[in-house]
């Protein structure tokens, strides 16, 4: 092989390996530098997967110096609530800084009480603290039009909630019990996130299930500090110490195939829920 075609092969590695490692910089320029990762937790919370996968990317991406989590959330199922805050409350090597959007509620609110921070807007509706069980009430119905259940069954409690019948004041207290225990779990949370700020008695409060605005829930220090996103985005610069105008980075949550096919992507709040489940989340109904 002659020397020319030797060096043409060098050069034309080079030129590739060049391209591999900042190709993406040249073609995106703010590629380079340390930044604010933004993970969005938008909607009813219903899975946890996705948001967690974000968590992951960011905790191993090495110019990612600080965490922003953008709440526009009602809540959602217990179990992906503390899944997420969970998976949070293991990130010990960046900073977490929360930013309420309209709604940060119930689910909303506990996944908040991961940040070191909390920001909300004035007119934010927050709060929300403690948890519910709902069920569907049939049996008015059945009666009227001559539907009747009959039930075998194991013990005693194996058909709580069936919709064909009355509850008994056993089951009542069976599943009062259980939430009341579920609550529990919530304040608990708040206590690791914020007992710095509250104390157990100070959480208790305001932990009736009753709604707050950013402002209230700033003089009742459910919160930290007033401010929009970009407030929440220059202060986690500034505390990770990031020179200047800070760069941010988020990923874009994909809908999934049935979204698509529901056409759920721009009304997140329209769902499909297991007919009964422990809820943190803020429900305005109406009778």
């Amino acid at each position: 092989m002659s020397r020319k075609i030797k060096y043409i092969i060098l050069i034309t590695g080079a030129i590739l390996i060049f391209i591999l490692f900042f190709g993406q910089a040249l073609i995106n320029p703010e590629a380079i530098g340390d930044k604010v990762a933004i993970i969005e937790i938008h909607g009813v919370i219903n899975d946890s997967e996705e948001i967690i996968k974000h968590i992951h990317l960011h905790r191993n991406n090495t110019s990612v110096k600080a965490i922003v989590l953008r709440i526009d959330s009602p809540g959602g199922g217990v179990a992906p609530v503390q899944e997420i805050y969970s998976e949070l409350k293991k990130l010990k090597s960046k900073p977490i800084f929360a930013s309420m959007g309209s709604t940060a509620a119930s689910g909303g609110y506990y996944i908040a009480c991961a940040a070191q921070e909390i920001f909300a807007n004035p007119g934010t509706l927050t709060g929300s603290i403690g948890a519910v069980m709902q069920f569907i009430k049939m049996k008015t119905l059945y009666d009227k039009i001559g539907i009747e259940y009959q039930t075998i069954k194991s013990g005693e409690y194996k058909d709580i909630g069936a919709s064909q019948r009355n509850m008994t004041p056993a089951e009542k207290s069976l599943i009062q019990k259980t939430v009341n225990d579920v609550r529990s779990q919530f304040i608990q949370a708040i206590i690791e996130g914020r007992s710095d700020r509250l104390t157990p008695d100070e959480i208790e409060a305001c932990a009736d299930g009753r709604i707050f605005t950013g402002k209230q829930a700033s003089e009742k220090m459910l919160i930290d500090q007033l401010g929009n996103l970009q407030d929440t985005i220059n202060y986690a610069a500034q505390t990770v110490g990031i020179k200047g105008e800070p760069k941010t980075t988020r990923i874009k949550q994909k809908p999934t195939l049935l979204e698509k096919l529901l056409n759920l992507t721009n009304n997140m709040n329209q769902r499909i829920l297991p007919s009964t489940s422990f809820r943190y989340e803020l429900n305005f109904s109406t009778q």
